[in-house]
């Protein structure tokens, strides 16, 4: 439930800052008259969210055997890869508020009602895109809920709100270096999974079985254990595969962290 509440909770936020950034520009240059458009653009963005999702979903559910295993490892990379760009993109912006500002403001100065359309709706349909693909992910690896998915939702929007009146309490910054982070472990976990899935379906071996057996201490079938399995992964007896899926990937992350922020300090001296 967590773990779904979390992607719903980013990736919502994320759509409804674009949305607040162009009605508070709208407010402010008193060009009320393209409200309207704003909300058609979240009216779009959300169906043809919803239309990907069913057509995900009912992709995935005609699978069986080898092929579903092989389809749920493809589908956890893909949203590896997502996750990945979106945290470089973390990384390399200075200021993530004020790009999305920047954009915002952008579009909507241009004065051209298409322009805020196609804005909004491929903001949130973005949005609404990697939400179908990071839950697809999770519920194969036993960490997706409904019920967790629109408690995300909920908390984005109440955020997002509060925002909007200026509340002084909210610290993008924050909210993103955080959400991140945990991003970051699940995309780890969702690697390790994905290993899993295809040693499962035969096509790749797992060298060393169990590099190790602590299920005795905490089995991820347990509520801790099932927790920090849908959040991030765990397992009590992991493959040398999965456990050097896992590492390999947090390195890498961190590795790229390392190359952006030598790129930043370079580009300011």
């Amino acid at each position: 439930m967590l773990t779904s509440t979390i992607i719903t909770f980013r990736e919502v936020f994320e759509a409804a800052l674009v949305v607040i950034i162009v009605l508070a520009y709208l407010k402010r240059t008193d060009q009320l008259r393209y409200v309207r458009t704003v909300w058609l653009g979240v009216g779009f963005g959300v169906t043809l969210s919803v239309l990907l999702a069913y057509v995900l979903e009912s992709f995935l559910g005609g699978l069986t055997g080898a092929t579903e295993k092989i389809f749920e490892g493809v589908m956890m990379l893909t949203a590896v890869l997502f996750i990945t760009w979106m945290v470089v993109w973390i990384f390399s912006s200075r200021n993530v508020s004020k790009e999305i500002v920047v954009k915002a403001t952008r579009a909507a100065g241009a004065g051209s009602a298409i322009g805020i359309l196609l804005l909004i709706s491929f903001a949130v349909l973005r949005e609404g895109f990697e939400t179908a693909i990071f839950l697809n992910a999770a519920n194969s690896a036993g960490g997706a809920s409904l019920a967790g998915a629109l408690l995300g939702v909920v908390l984005a929007l109440m955020l997002g709100y509060a925002v909007f009146r200026g509340s002084r309490a909210v610290n993008i910054k924050t909210f993103f270096r955080v959400t991140t982070a945990m991003l970051v472990l699940f995309a780890a976990g969702l690697t390790s999974h994905a290993l899993l899935e295809f040693q499962e379906a035969g096509l790749i071996s797992p060298v060393i079985e169990h590099i190790y057996d602590i299920s005795w201490l905490l089995d991820k079938s347990s509520a801790p254990g099932s927790l920090l399995n849908s959040l991030f992964g765990y397992t009590g007896r992991p493959s040398l595969v999965e456990m050097g899926g896992y590492l390999s990937y947090l390195i890498i992350t961190y590795l790229l962290y390392i190359a952006v922020r030598r790129s930043y300090r370079t580009e300011t001296d």
